[in-house]
């Protein structure tokens, strides 16, 4: 246009460099692409006007610059598609204010010649932000205003194309609320509701602003995390529970290179089910990745490269011996040193291990009790193998617990299954059938942790158990200086009238050991006998303990 206009007042020199500015200036968005930062786009956009209004400043001829003043419509157009109301508001009104100022104060034409561009670049800007803002009405949840699934679905498209381009890795989170519909099933539906609302507000102020909460539908929210680490979200689904007193069940993973945005959300979702199955408020990772720690567990279950340690369950009534013992996992980490075996247990989880892993600690446990029956000679010795929520959910557990039995000659009525409140709690089909299916060959189940979950009475008689393990905390608080809590008292006369057995567990010096056989508890665990040992050194154990019981005999 420059080249084209006539002799006039101007400076074709001036606008060719307004015209090299704006061509830069694109050449620089177009390679910077989704790495220029969102908070910069109205401050290009701005920058646009200006150089729109320096171009009709110097350009020569009134005709030329009243033509070009048409441009401003684009900015107008730009803005009300992109940007929020209050923006595109100031936008629109920076592009009338410069729009009639340079046309007004150019020589030999009227103040008013800047009306018509000015108006026609605010009405297209109003018409185009009214049928943007319709539009995307519908992406937008209605009840949190937060992004629909069909909005989930745009972003998680656009950012699995932005991943691509740019070697990111997006991280995807779906987390489901764990007692909402109770909520609407005894209340009314705006109590849920409300729940609801108080939420995507709770979990928005969790997250930074390049990462998106959306609700896709009920109480199952997404939330999209570009370029993160699946150990990030893991600890970003710890703070969205925290924050929730219904608590939440998640399931974490991360895209894999060239994969379609369906397969990731369908493995984000198997973690969320595994997560509710294990017995809720929980979070699943369904890696995209190679973890080390996962695969050198991994190696160590396939070369069962694993030790079992055994820890002693005693007698309180026939001076401490020894009546049974609980099988407890060691592995020893080259690449995580220290590892607990909470932390094992969670790996094993979360990288779907968990089965094998409970297969080969129960075959050697197995294995060891029958080695230890021989020693001992005692028909009514236990074993107790603890066993994860995950693995009660596999329809197919009990006959793997019956196949090892089988296999390992360890009789299923001296065989005690632990598991913990909360995970009988979960209510699983498949894992209350499988507590059904093993107490029907003989096996016990034992309720670990006891009085740490929140089973009611009712529901408490109804789950297949024969035995409680009292929680350690509870017998940490008998000191010398305090009598027993009253609780204990409590889960005694509860056991009794369940017709169950009870065990107290972290017993640790022998004022609590007296203490609670005063309280009328036979059964009792922890270093005050024994901390966890090697089969060998239960067995050298278990061979003195029948030598003096014999010496006493004669």
């Amino acid at each position: 246009m420059s080249a084209l206009t006539g002799d006039g007042s101007g400076s074709r020199a001036i606008v060719f460099g307004v015209a090299l500015v704006a061509v830069v200036t694109g050449i620089v968005v177009n390679l910077l692409g989704e790495r220029m930062p969102v908070r910069l786009h109205p401050i290009l956009v701005l920058l646009g006007t200006v150089l729109i209004t320096v171009a009709i400043h110097w350009l020569p001829g009134n005709t030329a610059a009243v033509t070009l003043s048409s441009i401003y419509v684009f900015v107008a157009c730009d803005a009300a598609f992109f940007f929020s109301t209050r923006v595109t508001g100031l936008e629109i009104a920076f592009v009338v204010v410069c729009c009639m100022v340079v046309l007004g104060t150019r020589a030999q034409m009227p103040w008013w010649i800047g009306v018509v561009p000015a108006g026609v670049a605010v009405v297209v800007g109003v018409v185009v932000m009214i049928l943007a803002r319709r539009a995307a009405e519908a992406d937008i949840d209605v009840l949190t205003g937060l992004l629909n699934r069909r909005g989930f679905d745009r972003l998680l498209n656009a950012e699995i194309a932005k991943a691509g381009r740019l070697g990111q890795r997006p991280a995807l989170v779906l987390a489901d609320l764990d007692r909402v519909q109770m909520l609407d099933d005894h209340h009314d539906q705006p109590t849920g509701d409300a729940v609801l609302q108080r939420v995507a507000d709770t979990w928005s102020n969790l997250l930074t602003p390049e990462q998106t909460l959306t609700r896709l539908g009920g109480d199952l929210f997404a939330v999209l995390l570009p370029d993160t680490t699946e150990k990030a979200a893991v600890g970003l689904t710890d703070r969205m529970r925290a924050a929730t007193p219904s608590g939440c069940s998640a399931g974490v993973t991360s895209w894999r290179p060239g994969e379609p945005a369906s397969i990731l959300v369908s493995r984000a979702d198997v973690g969320r089910y595994r997560a509710k199955q294990a017995g809720r408020s929980l979070t699943m990772l369904e890696s995209g990745q190679r973890c080390a720690l996962a695969e050198e567990l991994r190696r160590a279950i396939a070369a069962d490269d694993l030790e079992v340690r055994y820890q002693p369950i005693v007698n309180l009534s026939s001076g401490g011996k020894v009546v049974g013992v609980e099988a407890l996992l060691r592995w020893s980490s080259a690449t995580e040193p220290g590892l607990g075996a909470i932390g094992v247990i969670r790996t094993a989880e979360e990288y779907n291990l968990i089965a094998d892993l409970g297969r080969v600690v129960l075959r050697r446990a197995c294995e060891d009790a029958v080695g230890l029956r021989g020693t001992v000679g005692d028909d009514d010795f236990t074993l107790n193998v603890n066993v994860s929520g995950l693995e009660l959910a596999d329809s197919d557990y009990a006959d793997r617990v019956r196949s090892t039995l089988c296999a390992t000659g360890w009789p299923a009525r001296q065989l005690v299954l632990e598991v913990t409140e909360t995970q009988l709690e979960a209510e699983s089909k498949n894992a209350i059938d499988n507590l059904n299916a093993l107490r029907s060959t003989g096996i016990r189940i034992a309720i670990d942790d006891f009085g740490t979950g929140y089973s009611s009475l009712s529901r408490l008689a109804a789950i297949p158990s024969d035995i409680l393990k009292v929680d350690r905390s509870f017998v940490a608080t008998i000191t010398a200086d305090s009598p027993a809590p009253p609780l204990l008292g409590v889960f005694k006369a509860l056991s009794k009238a369940l017709d169950m057995e009870v065990v107290a567990e972290g017993v640790e010096d022998a004022h609590q050991a007296a203490a609670l056989a005063d309280l009328g508890f036979s059964l009792a665990q922890g270093y005050h006998y024994s901390g966890p040992r090697t089969v060998q050194a239960i067995s050298d154990e278990l061979r003195e303990q029948r030598a003096v019981a014999t010496h006493n005999e004669r």
